[in-house]
């Protein structure tokens, strides 16, 4: 992200000739680089790098051996659409070879609470493990649910983000359908471009991003590395359409003011802002909107779907640790392809560049079909 390199590429499969999008942004390193074979039989894909993220960021927090109380461990860990390359495979196998062929582990490998089942399994947590689906809001959403959880003393640590594995034809052919995505299929790297006159839909892309919340004091006592604060966050939801935002930002507005109440952060403290910024033509502009009413126009904003794509319900977590980053190391994350700015785009943006700052306030938006809006606020240690 910082360098400002795109990951969206074209879709070489033989099943995307046909389609009118061809391009997507794709895992660099394939589950089986990392999980071994006998294991990815059992999973989905958007299984497999749910955990894998979870492992990475447990290994991070330096929580393995630590001999923590999995008793007060939690999982709140979402995935906008869920098993579904899984789904389509087995119902391909139903069709041309019978029920008999059909996996037994299917229902386990599509069921939507799968990701967030096997990374509890894999770290033996006891304090509740839960699913958050809040279409692109998803990942956002689950970091403030294990907020929650741990306000209510439920829980010490909880393994929190998103996940989604859905580079597929169909999903593909249906979100062209509704004009939502980029057709810019001659030119992937500069396909994703938010806030920019240009624009023409958003990209699609998978991952996982997963973070390790965890209690001040809990993680004082042990010495563990703390990136930033969690300092509160804002959830409401439009009532307006299920796939269009509000065009005033009005629902994302009352998120953004709830998420500075519940941290006791006055809106002149928050530097920067890690937008939802899909590249839609309608989304990117009521997002400014909303910002403009909450927060003012004094904000860095970065959208790095630029360079990620959207990856629908990890969007959030992704973008999260895209955030808290930005306010341990300094810098903020660069939008690409930002060279005709919208008339209407008054606030600062980091455009083709990183940009070295202070961050002692960040916030991260993520907005979701169906009118989910969820505002995460973090502040340094």
């Amino acid at each position: 992200m910082l360098a400002g390199r795109s990951g969206v590429g074209l879709l070489t499969q033989e099943w995307a000739a046909e389609l009118p999008v061809r391009i997507a942004a794709q895992l660099v390193v394939d589950p089986s680089e990392v999980l071994d074979r006998v294991r990815l039989r059992r999973l989905d894909r958007s299984e497999a790098i749910a955990l894998i993220a979870a492992q990475q960021a447990w290994a991070d927090a330096g929580l393995a051996g630590a001999g923590l109380d999995v008793e007060r461990l939690a999982v709140s860990l979402g995935s906008g659409i869920g098993g579904l390359l899984t789904l389509l495979a087995q119902d391909d196998i139903l069709e041309t070879s019978g029920p008999r062929r059909v996996s037994p582990h299917t229902v386990p490998m599509l069921m939507p609470n799968g990701p967030a089942a096997h990374v509890g399994l894999e770290l033996g947590a006891q304090a509740g493990v839960h699913a958050v689906a809040s279409a692109c809001a998803t990942g956002a959403e689950a970091i403030a649910l294990g907020l929650d959880i741990i306000r209510s003393g439920r829980a010490d640590v909880v393994i929190a983000g998103g996940t989604e594995a859905v580079v597929h034809p169909l999903p593909l052919a249906g979100f062209a359908a509704m004009r939502a995505m980029s057709t810019r299929n001659d030119d992937p790297e500069r396909a994703s471009r938010p806030w920019d006159k240009a624009r023409d839909g958003f990209v699609l892309g998978e991952g996982s991003g997963v973070v390790v919340l965890e209690r001040a004091d809990h993680a004082a006592a042990r010495g563990a590395r703390v990136y930033a604060r969690l300092a509160g966050a804002g959830l409401t939801s439009d009532g307006y359409d299920i796939v269009q935002p509000h065009p005033e930002g009005a629902g994302a507005a009352r998120a953004i003011a709830r998420a500075l109440a519940d941290a006791g952060v006055a809106a002149g403290d928050v530097v920067h802002v890690n937008a939802h910024a899909t590249s839609t033509p309608v989304g990117d502009m009521g997002e400014i909107k909303a910002l403009r009413a909450a927060l003012g126009t004094h904000p860095v904003l970065t959208a790095t779907k630029s360079m990620t794509g959207h990856l629908l319900g990890a969007a959030g977590a992704l973008e999260s640790i895209a955030t808290i980053l930005a306010i341990h190391n300094g810098v903020i994350p660069p939008t690409i392809n930002l060279d005709d700015p919208e008339d209407d785009l008054d606030i600062d943006v980091a455009a083709h560049k990183a940009r070295h700052m202070e961050v002692p306030a960040a916030l991260n938006n993520s907005f979701g079909f169906g009118g989910h809006n969820v505002a995460l606020l973090f502040t340094r240690v």
